[in-house]
């Protein structure tokens, strides 16, 4: 086995430092039922980290369980419905679950910082530099960042959703070699081995989109959380898309990580866990910041003519509005969208395809002007004209 390193990561201190982000969820830091902290597994986690720091890696934690720790200072049984009573909530144990980790991690003298994202926070490109120059700068002082989503004032429809979403977000940032995602189970299943024992495990993948049609993933997370194993196939494909492998492993045995990423361990005794190939080319960082990123505020309609050229790798133009055959949604300009053909198969069933996502230089409403109105020129459509074209080609990111 030889150890991966991600070809996009030119910021390293020394030739075999690694950049790692290590996803530890609810399950793994709080009893579901007494939402009171694992102490031993947080312990194991501070350790692995500070073992990995003194191997020369950089690491990032992202955690969860900010609504577990409220809870329980709070003394409430079961996590409410209401989302503002959520929020309230995730306020009161943020604090005291950063306050965790600043006594373990202090005991070693070990410095940490405290990131909260949000959707928001990443959808301008200038804040999103920002926020990947602030992870830099805090790497590179030696601090250990540990990121969780701003869940206090994080509106339900661009949330992340999970911190799995985040934790492959924040892997692609720093551009990572590995991103970890610490589960309750040793690795990715066919099934659920639980109810299924003949679930097979998954020890390598290469190809997410076809193992998603072999496996079944509909168990939902904790009750506390809320990931479960289709959030970490989408977590995964985000990440590999932008060079990170991504490994999914037992989160109550962190010290796993080690002996995983070690070049030396190919005598058969690397621990069990599911390996997610990088992709060979990935993505670069701007065209991955629109594919991932941005939330996607509508949808277009295009005609066969942009999907050939998709296909035949000749999509080095801009998206006009000629080739536009529907709009979806309501959205402003500079918001992104996904670009869709319609697909009929043998049987007459019709498909929408995702084929790339794009920043619009135009409103939802004034598209929809320049494709009933069939001229070319756009000021004749609307009385002025802000581009030449609905989408750059700059501002277009294809995701087949």
């Amino acid at each position: 086995m030889v150890v991966y390193r991600n070809i996009q990561n030119t910021h390293r201190p020394t030739k075999t430092s690694l950049t790692l982000v290590i996803k530890v969820g609810t399950s793994s830091i709080c009893d579901e039922s007494t939402h009171y902290p694992l102490l031993g597994n947080l312990s194991r986690i501070v350790e692995t980290i500070l073992q990995l720091k003194r191997m020369g890696h950089r690491v990032v934690l992202v955690t969860s369980a900010a609504v577990g720790t409220g809870l329980r200072r709070l003394n409430m049984a079961e996590k409410p419905k209401k989302f503002a009573s959520i929020q309230a909530i995730a306020a009161v144990g943020q604090g005291r679950l950063m306050s965790m980790y600043d006594d373990l991690f202090g005991q070693f003298n070990q410095p940490v910082a405290q990131i909260l994202l949000t959707r928001n926070d990443l959808a301008d490109r200038g804040q999103y530099l920002n926020a990947v120059n602030c992870l830099e700068e805090l790497l590179d002082m030696g601090v250990v960042p540990i990121v969780n989503e701003n869940d206090s004032i994080s509106v339900t429809e661009i949330k992340f959703g999970d911190n799995d979403t985040l934790s492959a977000i924040t892997a692609g940032m720093v551009k990572a070699d590995y991103l970890f995602l610490m589960t309750d189970v040793d690795c990715l299943y066919t099934d659920n081995p639980r109810s299924n024992p003949e679930a097979r495990p998954v020890l390598v993948c290469d190809d997410i989109e076809a193992l998603r049609r072999e496996i079944k993933v509909s168990a939902p997370g904790s009750a506390l959380g809320t990931g479960g194993m289709i959030t970490k196939l989408v977590a995964a494909d985000l990440a590999t898309a932008a060079g990170v492998t991504t490994i999914i492993a037992r989160g109550a045995t962190p010290e796993n990580i080690m002996p995983i990423i070690d070049a030396s361990s190919s005598d058969g005794k690397v621990p069990m866990h599911t390996r997610f190939v990088a992709k060979p080319k990935p993505l670069v960082d701007r065209k991955w910041w629109i594919l991932h990123g941005l939330h996607t505020a509508g949808t277009i309609y295009i005609n066969g003519d942009v999907t050939k050229a998709i296909n035949e790798g000749q999509m080095d133009a801009p998206l006009f509005a000629h080739n536009i055959t529907k709009v979806e949604g309501h959205f402003v300009e500079h918001q992104a969208v996904r670009l869709v053909v319609q697909h009929t198969d043998e049987r007459g069933v019709t498909d929408d395809v995702s084929v790339a996502k794009g920043i619009v230089n135009y409103s939802s409403a004034e598209i929809i002007r320049i494709m009933l109105a069939k001229e070319s020129d756009i000021i004749d459509s609307l009385g002025y004209k802000d581009a030449d074209c609905i989408i750059n080609r700059d501002n277009m990111a294809i995701s087949l």
